[in-house]
């Protein structure tokens, strides 16, 4: 296992064949909130954010390459570098013109370490934790050749608090569509609340279009369904469930979020519309004993890593499979020793494979993991086939 993590290759699991599994490189102790892209050649990209902890000055963005016949992914490059921001979850937008666009997020840092910055709060010196996402924009980069090379860093929105997670959408009508959010000061981020952003004209021009009833409700994930039909999917702030937001004119106005059947656990989902008609959403498939939708809760659990499906546009989800059931520690006196895999992200190449990317336990680096959508819906393994 430490000759694949090392070098990134690509293996099939003993255990089951149906699966293509690599550990992608790590570029420092802490990488975590992956994304990827396809190209048009064939390859694929991953990005991330890695250093030595969430909201330091030396958490950059990093990049790895699977080439289109590759057998192993790239070392990874830096494709951000700005030491006085902690730079955090990038996106990928290959953009119809063949232009590839970076989008991820810049905020300011306490200057110190979290352990430095916890001795000075208990000392009564600071105050406040020790991410400052109230101060971030969102930063954008912009690569000619399928992300060999890139153009200067363009500030895309500069208002304080703007975040991002999720890819922008490509519309049928040819819009584009940006999920985001803003992350005012509050305790435990309770105040975050989604926009979504539209440009009629290929990212020249941005109008901002609110989502109703949406504090605590972050990480959009948006799918087109049918023309002009978006649906959104929420991480709580309230730890309950996913939450689900309908549109119904292209992205114009949308009705408030309400929850879905699926739990949730304060943490990061992907939503993607497959080829076959499909809605495919990859979660945490945990959450908390909390039912109140307004509160902000962190159970601190991140795992399992699971895969679900539905053929009714979201109503139901009838299939699940676990892509990472986690470290398996069972009992509360076990419970703090499974690690977190968390922050997953899907995407489907035209050959109809599924590519997921998630921080594998600890965020030690991030996982890739191919299926196919019959792999999801057997739900067995597979060792001869």
């Amino acid at each position: 296992m430490q000759r694949w993590v090392r070098q990134g290759e690509l293996f099939r699991p003993p255990d089951d064949r149906g699966r293509v599994e690599a550990f992608i490189p790590p570029m420092a102790r802490s990488n975590h909130a992956p994304n990827m892209a396809a190209l048009p050649s064939g390859d694929l990209l991953c990005v991330w954010f890695a250093g030595s902890s969430e909201g330091a000055g030396d958490i950059r963005i990093a990049m790895s390459r699977l080439g289109a016949r590759a057998a192993q992914w790239t070392p990874p490059v830096w494709v951000s570098q700005d030491e006085s921001r902690s730079e955090q979850n990038p996106i990928l937008f290959p953009s119809p013109a063949g232009a590839l666009w970076l989008l991820y997020t810049a905020q300011e840092t306490r200057g110190c370490s979290p352990q430095e910055w916890a001795q000075q709060v208990a000392a009564g010196t600071a105050e406040g934790g020790y991410t400052m996402q109230w101060t971030a924009e969102i930063r954008r980069r912009i690569s000619l050749d399928g992300g060999r090379t890139w153009g200067p860093v363009e500030v895309f929105s500069s208002a304080p608090g703007s975040f991002c997670r999720q890819p922008l959408v490509a519309l049928s009508n040819g819009h584009w569509l940006l999920p985001m959010y803003y992350s005012p000061q509050a305790a435990g981020h309770g105040e975050d609340h989604t926009v979504m952003r539209l440009s009629e004209d290929e990212g020249q021009n941005w109008q901002e279009v609110p989502v109703p009833g949406s504090r605590g409700r972050v990480h959009a994930s948006v799918v087109e369904p049918s023309p002009g039909r978006l649906l959104a999917f929420f991480r709580s702030r309230a730890a309950d469930r996913i939450y689900v937001s309908h549109s119904h004119d292209y992205g114009c106005t949308w009705t408030a979020p309400e929850r879905t059947a699926l739990p949730n656990n304060n943490a990061s989902i992907q939503a993607l519309r497959l080829a076959s008609g499909s809605v495919a959403l990859i979660f945490n498939h945990a959450s908390s004993a909390n039912d109140d939708p307004q509160a902000t809760v962190w159970p601190g659990v991140r795992y399992p890593v699971t895969l679900a499906l539905s053929d009714d546009c979201g109503e139901t989800w009838p299939v699940m499979r676990h892509i990472d059931a986690g470290d398996g520690f069972a009992g509360p006196a076990n419970a703090p020793l499974n690690r977190e895999c968390a922050y997953p992200c899907i995407l489907q190449t035209p050959d109809g494979l599924l590519h997921i990317g998630y921080s594998y336990r600890g965020r030690q680096c991030i996982k890739y993991v191919r299926v196919s959508e019959a792999w999801v819906r057997d739900g067995r393994e597979r060792l001869y086939d």
